[in-house]
Parts: structure tokens; sequence; C-alpha cells
């Protein structure tokens, strides 16, 4: 049974930092793509972040030089480095395993953890 659990939203003032990490469970982790999604009230769900099994890495331009996505296979987690939070970075953050098809669209993601809650304050 695969599991995703991320963990280290919170409240933070604009301007902050908040590390998140997944755990995942279930999968060959060092052989998994691996993303982190955000979804805003009333919009679509969206990449952040994603990393391949070789540590390419790809980020949305709205959080290009300010997050940072990164793995630790031996311990099985991806983390995501957030820095300079703006308030636009409010949303729910998931983590995802990446299956087969573009990178971007979150149909290409077969697993999904159950979210963390990130609120930045203005």
């Amino acid at each position: 049974q695969v599991q995703l659990v991320e963990s280290g939203g919170g409240l933070v003032q604009a301007g902050g930092s908040l590390r998140l990490s997944c755990a995942g469970s279930g999968i060959i982790f060092s052989s998994t793509g691996m993303g982190w999604y955000r979804q805003a009230p009333g919009k679509q769900r969206e990449l952040v972040a994603f990393i391949s099994v070789g540590g390419f890495t790809l980020y949305a331009d709205s959080v290009k030089d300010r997050f940072t996505i990164f793995r630790n296979n031996a311990q099985k987690t991806v983390s995501l480095r957030m820095n300079s939070l703006k308030p636009e970075d409010t949303a729910i953050y998931y983590c995802a395993t990446k299956s087969y098809g573009t990178t971007r669209n979150p149909t290409s993601y077969d697993y999904w953890g159950q979210g963390t809650q990130v609120t930045v304050s203005s």
C-alpha cells in the first residue's frame, strides 16, 4: 500500500520560510519522480516543483529562486524548502508520485498525500 505523508505546513508571515517534508512508503522511492503541488481555494492544482530520479528539478515560474526541492532516497523523503514566502503562496501543498505523462499535468501523478496547509500572512 502506497502512502505519502506530508508535514511542515503552518502559518508564517510574509518573507518567512518553511520546510515541507513528504515521507513515502510502499514504493521504490529511489525509482520514482516526485512532485510538490499546491491548490489554493477556487484555483486549479498547480505544480510547484518536481525532482526526477536523477535529480533533475523543475519549478513553477512563480517560485523559482525562492523554493528548493530535494530528496533523500535513503530516508524515502522529498522536501520543499520555501523562502521569501508571499501571501499568494497560501495553499494546501501535496506531494505526489510521478507516473507517465507530462510533468506539469496532475494526471501524470498516481499517488497523492493528504496535503499540508501553508498560510502566509501579509
